[in-house]
């Protein structure tokens, strides 16, 4: 393990869109797994349920089979609503400016809609990576109610933080939570579950200019406010 502080794991970790095709040890896995499971959840309820694949033809038929889905005319085929039915600024004007920006870096004219969506189903091909974490919760516990979905997402940033402090890089993927569905029947899954979203873990290709692209942040005193009492 290295020796980062937690701090070093939150602020040192981004999404990496290309790795080298390398799995990550098993035993690896399981460390960050079960420092994941220690996530607080309320009623101890721990509502995740996870398919740790590092199975190259399984990922590929789940790739493959999303793929063919979205180039056939399929809809969108989520157990959960992932993007706001209407987008509002300041989120509209964020999600617009992190996308031309990541375009823009790798060169790529907006008009270029064959190149668009080939980097749109890299998402399919783990961006190269061997090992994906696929997060499930219990259907029961999402019908009218969302506590799962705080509590899982939750669990999301233990898999990320566990991987960073392990040297292993990660990118989670609402890609994947619209596509559950199909996701769900080429695994053969329980009836009962529902995919909430996948996490790519793996090894950064360092060459790769998009590991290169900075997301921004918006202001901290944008987001917060602080209400102080007496010390």
């Amino acid at each position: 393990m290295e020796n980062i502080t937690v701090i070093d794991a939150i602020t040192k970790r981004s999404s990496k869109r290309k790795f080298l095709g390398k799995a990550v040890p098993k035993e690896i896995q399981e460390k960050i797994l079960s420092a994941a499971n220690m996530t607080p959840s309320g009623a101890n309820m721990q509502p995740w349920i996870v398919y740790a694949i590092s199975n190259q033809e399984v990922l590929d038929n789940i790739g493959q089979d999303i793929i063919k889905h979205i180039d056939a005319g399929g809809d969108i085929d989520q157990f959960i609503q992932y993007y706001p039915l209407q987008w509002i600024n300041p989120y509209k004007r964020r999600r617009i400016t992190t996308g031309v920006g990541l375009y823009n870096l790798l060169g790529v004219d907006r008009k270029d809609d064959e190149r668009r969506k080939e980097l749109w189903h890299d998402n399919y091909r783990w961006f190269g990576a061997q090992t994906v974490f696929f997060v499930f919760t219990d259907k029961s516990l999402i019908d009218g109610a969302q506590v799962a979905l705080i509590y899982c997402g939750a669990y999301m940033q233990s898999i990320m933080l566990a991987a960073q402090a392990y040297g292993i890089d990660s990118c989670p993927q609402g890609s994947t939570t619209e596509y559950g569905k199909v996701i769900a029947k080429t695994l053969q899954t329980p009836d009962n579950l529902a995919l909430l979203y996948s996490i790519v873990l793996g090894y950064e290709d360092t060459s790769a200019i998009q590991n290169r692209f900075p997301p921004e942040r918006a202001p901290t005193d944008e987001l917060l406010k602080f209400i102080y009492g007496l010390f």
